[in-house]
């Protein structure tokens, strides 16, 4: 990072830059290093470890497609786990499901939390303090190993798979969390830009493959990540919830009133229209 830019330094032969308009915060906590900015493209800019997880401007078209997807798809999910998530953005999304009764969110770094609650409230609003919220501060893997809760629906907000991250995109994580769900459940997950992680996906869908009766992916173009569309990973041993029709999914979302700017029953359904080349990766 220079003085008046951020650089992201995930790709080895790709580097985008932010400018800094405003440094809001820098600094380490016990589990990762930490910069919020503001720049006039993205507004408030949130990077853990050099990556950026998080902008004002485009974080509801991320949280709406990786939460919406499977809660409309489920259409009775109560029991919602979220591991990771701590800027609290999918906890939101999750939230405004009249349905859910409690929605666990899981998180490694309490501080991400404390400091979402202080800077991000564009993005987590209120979410942190309702009263359906639980929040655990636990290692995501250890607790899926553990607990005894079973969830209709797992969510996996997770940062990249490097650092804290990495134990995230694991054979021995999808299985514990295929055994935390119940019956008919969905876990979706956080699987990077294809184009040029390619990788990523391929050895998470692998793993889900093996798991899962129907395993796949569905997309969505989020700008702030660079590279082309983000693939997030879909698992569940009913196959059926991946074909509903879309006066289903139409029906669903009217009734819970949502208020979304990306997801819509269509975009749905669309978003499992693979293009070739990601398609070519989960074969």
């Amino acid at each position: 990072m220079t003085a008046e830019w951020f650089e992201e330094t995930l790709h080895s032969g790709l580097r985008t830059r932010l400018r800094i308009d405003k440094l809001l915060y820098e600094g380490k906590s016990k589990h990762q290093h930490l910069i919020l900015f503001e720049n006039s493209e993205f507004g408030r800019v949130l990077a853990l470890n050099g990556v950026v997880q998080t902008t004002e401007r485009d974080e509801f078209i991320y949280h709406e497609m990786l939460a919406h997807v499977p809660l409309l798809a489920h259409g009775s999910a109560r029991e919602i786990l979220i591991i990771g998530g701590g800027d609290g953005g999918m906890l939101e999304e999750v939230l405004k499901h009249k349905s859910v009764a409690r929605a666990t969110l899981v998180e490694i770094d309490s501080s991400v939390i404390d400091f979402s609650k202080e800077y991000l409230r564009s993005i987590c609003g209120s979410a942190f303090e309702d009263r359906r919220t639980n929040i655990v501060i636990a290692d995501g893997v250890e607790y899926v190993e553990t607990t005894d809760q079973r969830y209709d629906i797992i969510i996996v907000d997770s940062t990249d798979p490097i650092g804290p991250g990495e134990a995230l995109f694991t054979e021995r994580f999808y299985t514990a969390c295929k055994r935390s769900l119940s019956q008919g459940g969905v876990l979706v997950t956080q699987n990077g830009v294809p184009f040029v992680q390619g990788d990523e996906l391929r050895n998470s869908l692998s793993i889900l493959t093996g798991l899962f009766a129907d395993a796949t992916c569905f997309t969505a173009t989020v700008p702030g990540y660079v590279g082309g569309c983000m693939a997030f990973g879909w698992g569940t041993d009913n196959a059926d919830l991946r074909t509903l029709p879309l006066a289903v999914l139409e029906a669903r979302l009217a009734a819970e009133h949502l208020d979304a700017r990306c997801y819509t029953a269509a975009v749905h359904q669309a978003s499992f229209a693979l293009p070739g080349y990601i398609a070519e990766l989960v074969r």
